[in-house]
């Protein structure tokens, strides 16, 4: 018998390799035929390696991790991937459609393995109801789009120096000042966490403490201690980052 095949489709390479990490450890049988950086080339290389199962994130350039699935359903099993976002997780678990929550890993990628191989084989689900709800929900007209900060500004002794946003490994507040973490160094600002929470991409940076924010692409893994806490570590860095209560909701399949 030939081995499941996959393909991922994510429009961040960070995540689509993090997927691929968590999947061979978790099914290492599986074939990774094809990864796509949004959902044309997803719907384009399913067409040509016409795999087993795809894996889509919802929201891609292109077409949407949505608008792929309308076009892929009945030719093979799927999966969604996503940030936090609860009305499609309540969609989601009111119908047949399966998700998972980035970062992905845990016991929730266990039970969608075991439930995608008792699956290969068989002739995939008609969920085309399901994700025509989806759609509607996610083709409301939206705000116009916020300009989010991309730069930040640090005094390094005489200097200005400009980080970009996309270096930034996280925010933790220290004392007057915020801390600012790359993988190259570390510098203090005067901007309140606070200000930045507010000024940041919420698709990019999660609050994952009253004192911390973390980029979401930079998470490696979360584990919990011996206290049963949930920690954040950081992909290149040694630091743990502790989750606080009110915010483990971001990482509700531990």
């Amino acid at each position: 018998m030939n081995a499941p095949t996959a393909l991922i489709a994510d429009d961040e390479e960070g995540m689509r390799q993090q997927l691929r990490s968590r999947l061979q450890e978790a099914w290492p049988a599986l074939n990774i035929v094809a990864e796509a950086e949004n959902g044309i080339e997803a719907v384009a290389l399913a067409g040509k390696h016409q795999p087993d199962i795809v894996f889509l994130d919802i929201r891609m350039p292109g077409l949407s991790g949505i608008e792929a699935a309308r076009m892929l359903f009945n030719r093979c099993h799927l999966v969604f991937v996503t940030a936090y976002d609860q009305y499609a997780i309540e969609a989601f678990e009111q119908g047949a459609l399966d998700y998972l929550l980035k970062p992905v890993g845990g016991e929730r990628l266990k039970t969608t393995c075991t439930r995608l191989q008792s699956l290969i084989g068989q002739q995939p689900s008609n969920i085309e109801r399901q994700l025509s709800q989806l759609l509607s929900h996610h083709s409301k007209p939206a705000a116009a789009k916020t300009d989010y900060l991309r730069w930040i500004q640090a005094v390094v002794g005489a200097n200005l120096r400009m980080i970009s946003t996309r270096e930034v490994l996280f925010f933790q507040a220290d004392e007057k000042y915020t801390r600012v973490q790359t993988e190259q160094s570390e510098v203090l600002i005067r901007k309140t966490l606070k200000e930045l929470a507010d000024e940041l991409d919420p698709d990019e940076f999660w609050r994952i403490h009253r004192s911390t924010l973390v980029r979401v692409d930079a998470i490696e893994e979360v584990t919990r201690d011996l206290r049963g806490r949930q920690m954040v570590r950081i992909r290149n860095h040694p630091e743990l980052l502790e989750v606080s209560r009110g915010h483990t909701h971001l990482f509700q399949q531990m």
